[in-house]
Parts: structure tokens; sequence; C-alpha cells
């Protein structure tokens, strides 16, 4: 029988996770966090009133993706098809929670499990380097939940930005790179983006990027850049309260659009509906948007992605924060897939609605 564990299971979880792994065990406090607080699901299997395995599923906030976190399948019940059964009541927890993507990660040097997954329909879709506490890199595996989407997605190569304040920046640089495969992707060129896109202040601390100085900053290095906001008023003001730091904001954002105008960068005052993004994606465009956070991370902040992809469900992004303090790696930031019905309202930021889109064009030089 597999049902959703309890509390009461904490001591036959732990016994089951010592017996399972050498290394990189959940804690009994991680097991309680997870049946408590996390945005998790923890399955396990019994036989004969004994707890014989679980799995762990973590759900991503705002995407329409879930995480096989671990699996475990004591010792002594290996070979019956408990580990099969645990995968596919993952799935079906995912599929209720409305995901349509489930993605782990395996250890290299574990064949079964490697091979458990790829029997399973899993599609292996990269690694990750000195994953577990031994250094042993992991296999990164992928699954639609929904076979029937039509999944279509430009290549744009992963870069998670260093600092809290260069979202922008590293998700323009995604875009140049998908453009310009011998761009080199490195700190200098993020915070050399960051110094020249920098609007000097949001809510605190180091000022964010808005969307002319992240226009310029492409711009300045020969790609094509569309520019869509719907207010003509300066963006972002509405983020800081002090008038000393609006006045600042609004006249380093006034010289921007300025040098906008003289450049002739097309800029136009207006909405993108989704369609419209995928349009220009399909032209050869690669969107950046400028999202509220709040639908992901439950917090409100101005934030940046890049468009990957879309499907007649799902709009794709590359999300450049990876919130390692949620134990998320990297995978956890690529591809991920948000219902169009959503991405509309999660496209926009503060009080004031604003809406920003950019859309990198490749350099000429890069032309066939």
């Amino acid at each position: 029988m597999i049902r959703t564990a309890l509390l009461d299971d904490l001591p036959a979880l732990v016994a089951l996770e010592e017996q399972a792994f050498a290394s990189d065990r959940l804690s009994r406090r991680q097991f309680r966090y997870m049946l408590t607080r996390a945005n998790a699901r923890l399955l396990v299997a019994e036989q004969n009133a004994a707890l014989v395995g679980y799995v762990l599923l973590l759900f991503s906030r705002g995407t329409s993706m879930a995480r096989l976190y671990s699996i475990a399948v004591r010792p002594e019940a290996r070979g019956q098809g408990l580990a099969r059964a645990l995968v596919a009541a993952a799935e079906e927890a995912a599929r209720e929670h409305e995901c349509a993507w489930l993605r782990l990660e395996v250890r290299k040097d574990n064949p079964a499990s490697n091979g458990l997954f790829e029997a399973l329909g899993y599609r292996r879709i990269g690694e990750y380097g000195d994953y577990y506490a031994d250094h042993m890199d992991a296999w990164r595996y992928e699954k639609s939940l929904a076979p029937h989407l039509d999944q279509e997605m430009v290549r744009v190569p992963f870069y998670e930005q260093t600092q809290d304040f260069t979202c922008g920046p590293a998700a323009i640089m995604m875009a140049m790179k998908a453009l310009a495969p011998n761009l080199e992707l490195d700190r200098k060129l993020e915070l050399r983006l960051w110094r020249e896109a920098t609007t000097i202040y949001m809510t605190s601390g180091h000022g964010g990027c808005g969307p002319y100085g992240l226009a310029l900053a492409a711009a300045h290095r020969g790609f094509g850049v569309e520019l869509v906001i719907n207010d003509e008023r300066m963006p972002l003001l509405d983020s800081v309260r002090s008038p000393e730091k609006k006045e600042v904001m609004r006249l380093v954002q006034e010289d921007m659009l300025e040098e906008i105008q003289t450049l002739g960068l097309p800029l136009t005052y207006g909405t993108l509906s989704v369609d419209d993004l995928k349009a220009r994606f399909d032209d050869g465009g690669v969107p950046v948007v400028l999202i509220s956070s709040w639908r992901i991370y439950g917090e409100k902040f101005p934030h940046w992605v890049v468009i990957t992809g879309f499907d007649e469900h799902y709009v794709y992004m590359h999300d450049p924060y990876v919130d390692h303090n949620n134990d998320e790696i990297p995978l956890d930031s690529i591809n991920m897939p948000i219902p169009r019905r959503d991405f509309n309202r999660m496209a926009r930021y503060g009080k004031a609605g604003l809406r920003a889109v950019l859309i990198l064009y490749p350099r000429p030089d890069t032309l066939p």
C-alpha cells in the first residue's frame, strides 16, 4: 500500500534513510520540515504494517514543475517493483498538483536507478558535477506528465545570477549567448552589464536594472533590441519611497531614454500578449521579461527572466535566480513551465502594474 506519510512515520523514515544511503541522508529534522512546512508531498509504501519505501516530491511555487527529490526502498524489499510503484504514485501526485513536468537527479554510479528511470520514460537532459557529498556527479532527468504537449524551446544556455541585484544582466546574458554562441558568460560581464544598466536605487541596497538600461547594454554590443513598455512614465520609480532617490532614478532614466531615442532603438508603449511574444520568438527573437517574483518566491520584487519556448499550454523560461536556501539547484530554474493563464498575471510589477519586455535579435555578424 502507498499512502501519504504522517508525523508518526518519522522514526521509520529515518531508519530507512540510514539503511538506504551511505551519505546525503535526510535528517529527522528535514523529514519533519518536509511533512509540516515544505511545498512537498511525501509518500510511503507499507508491507505487513512496516514502512518499506518512500518517495519525496518538491513542488515549485508558481510553475507547473515538480522535482522528485528522493526515493528509497529497504534492501530486503527490493526487486518487487516497489520503486516503480513509488515513481508512478509520485507522478500521479504531481498531476494532482497540476504539474506537467517532473525532474530528478540520479548518481552516475547507480546504473540500477538510471536504468529504472530511463525505462519509465525519463529523458536525460544534462549533468550536475560534484553534486553529492562524496563528490559524485549526477545525471539530470526529465519527463513530461502530459505527453500531448508540443514543447519547442530555443537552445538558451543557463547562467545563474551571482548577486541578488543582477537578475537583469544574467537574463540578457542568456539571451545574447543564445544569439551569439561564441559570447563568453562570466561574472565580469555580469557586473559590467549591471554597472551599465543599473537604475541606482531599488527598494534597498544595490540598485537593480530597468528596461532602458538593459536595452542599451544589449544594443551597445551590437544586438538588435525591441523594447515594449506599457507606461510612458519612468519605470520603477514606485519601488522607492525617498523623494531624493526617486529624483536620482528619474534623471538616470531620462538620460537613458534620450540615448535610446538618439540610437533609434524601437520603443513601443503598449503590451504584448503571449501570442505576440511567441510570434517574435518564432521570428528569431529572444524575449526577456520583467515579472513580479511574488508568484514564484512569495516576495515582492522586480525580477527579469528569459523566455525559452512555448507550447499550447505553457510559457517556458530560464530564471537566473536559484534558491539554494531551499535546496534548489540550477536544474530547477531551467525551462520552467508557466501556465499561459498565469503568465500574464506574473509579467507585471508594482502598484502601477509595470509591464516591460525586451526582445533581443541576432547581431549582423552572426546572421547566416
